[in-house]
């Protein structure tokens, strides 16, 4: 799979590492390329001039952004990822860090309103970024949370997070983003609060049968 991923901070980096590993090939974009080229270099991935350029023949664009970015990239992406699959792995945090900040019922559904030709799925934003390529805990693997409308397209996220040692989990339409915004909110501020070391995850345990 061709994995475009938007953003080279500490989540984006790690994606870069963990879809390389995992061998997909990779493009990554920054806000400069001096930095895409670095972190490039660094993981195995391809470094993009710009994020247009990120997702020309990519079939998974990933949004490794801060929150209050999304809508902006969105925007500048609409043409480019017309037909694609978009993977929401951001949270809506406000500027303190205090709160989310969400305008409709989910941040996705605001960002799904912004690409209004392509599908829109949440994932990833639950995980933290230490575990992108660690995601297995005592030997369990961490559940990986999705959310969308297009089943086709949450199938495709599904098998890109068991590429990479998660378990996926389907958490039914976009609206359930919500849950999973919150799901991440509460981990960050577990952490911040608790002086944890940014390493837990999520695992839904006990039969289903």
């Amino acid at each position: 799979m061709h994995v475009a991923i938007i953003g080279a901070g500490n989540v984006g980096s790690a994606f870069s590492r963990a879809a390389v590993a995992a061998g997909h090939t990779v493009s990554v974009s920054a806000t400069s390329p001096e930095k895409a080229a670095a972190v490039a270099a660094e993981t195995g991935a391809r470094p993009a001039a710009n994020n247009v350029d990120a997702v020309t023949g990519a079939d998974l664009v990933v949004l490794a952004v801060p929150g209050s970015a999304v809508t902006s990239v969105a925007d500048e992406l609409a043409p480019a990822v017309s037909g694609k699959i978009v993977v929401d792995a951001t949270n809506p945090l406000n500027a303190t860090f205090t709160d989310l900040d969400i305008e409709e019922t989910t941040a996705a559904q605001t960002l799904q309103r912004h690409l209004p030709n392509t599908p829109v799925v949440k994932a990833f934003n639950t995980v933290f970024a230490g575990r992108l390529g660690n995601p297995v805990e005592q030997g369990v693997p961490l559940h990986l949370f999705y959310a969308g409308d297009d089943a086709d397209a949450k199938k495709n996220v599904a098998e890109f997070a068991s590429s990479l040692g998660f378990a996926p989990i389907d958490a039914g339409g976009l609206r359930m983003a919500r849950a999973l915004e919150e799901m991440a909110f509460l981990n960050i501020s577990l952490n911040a609060t608790q002086g944890w070391v940014w390493q837990s995850g999520w695992a839904l345990l006990g039969p289903t049968g």
